[in-house]
């Protein structure tokens, strides 16, 4: 899986790529399909200084999309990971052939 990170107004420390890096990596767990991540880092510099967390997940056929907003990158790149991890579970939960039942 190709991982993109983009830091928007700002210039992100090796340790917060490499967190991002491994948390967006975990994700192939739950499909191995991914072709691509983009991860957007932002944040508005205003009293409370919220920093955003945008992660878009490619994978065949679909484009999923996460975003959080949080006072520290690591826990809205570990929210926005969580919000991806259970779409891909739904994704995967709708792939499986539903058992029928044939008793009359």
């Amino acid at each position: 899986m190709n991982i993109q990170i983009t830091a928007r107004k700002f210039k992100a420390h090796d340790t917060l790529k490499e967190y991002i890096k491994d948390e967006v990596s975990s994700l192939e767990r739950f499909n191995d399909e991914i072709i691509d991540a983009d991860v957007i880092l932002s944040f508005q510099n205003n009293q409370n200084s919220l920093k955003e967390a945008e992660i878009i997940l490619n994978i065949p056929g679909q484009t999923l999309t996460a975003t959080d907003q949080t006072e520290d990158f690591k826990t809205s790149v570990t929210s926005a990971t969580e919000k991806l991890r259970r779409q891909l579970e739904t994704i995967k939960s709708k792939k499986k052939p539903q058992k029928q039942d044939d008793t009359n």
